[in-house]
C-alpha cells in the first residue's frame, strides 16, 4: 500500500496562485499553486469561483502540467 496524502484535506487558505498563459489570456488562464511538499492545487483564472482541483507533483507531470513554466520550482 502506498502512502499517500489526501490532497483535499490540505488548507489553501492562503495559497499564492501563479498565472499561466499559453497566448492571450482571452479564453483563460491556467492557474498553480503548491500546497505541500508533493501537493498542487490547479485553477482557471476565468472561473475564480470554482475549487481548484488538486494534484500530487506524479500526476501533474503526467497531465503535461510544468511548475517552471508559472516560475514555481518542481
Amino acid at each position: 500500500m502506498r502512502n499517500e496524502i489526501d490532497l483535499y484535506a490540505l488548507d489553501i487558505t492562503g495559497a499564492t496562485f501563479t498565472q499561466a498563459c499559453g497566448g492571450p489570456c482571452t479564453e483563460g488562464c491556467l492557474t498553480l499553486a503548491r500546497i505541500g511538499a508533493d501537493a498542487w492545487a490547479v485553477g482557471d483564472s476565468k472561473r475564480p469561483d470554482l475549487a481548484p482541483l488538486r494534484y500530487s507533483t506524479v500526476e501533474l507531470d503526467a497531465a503535461g502540467i510544468d511548475p517552471a513554466r508559472f516560475g514555481l520550482p518542481a
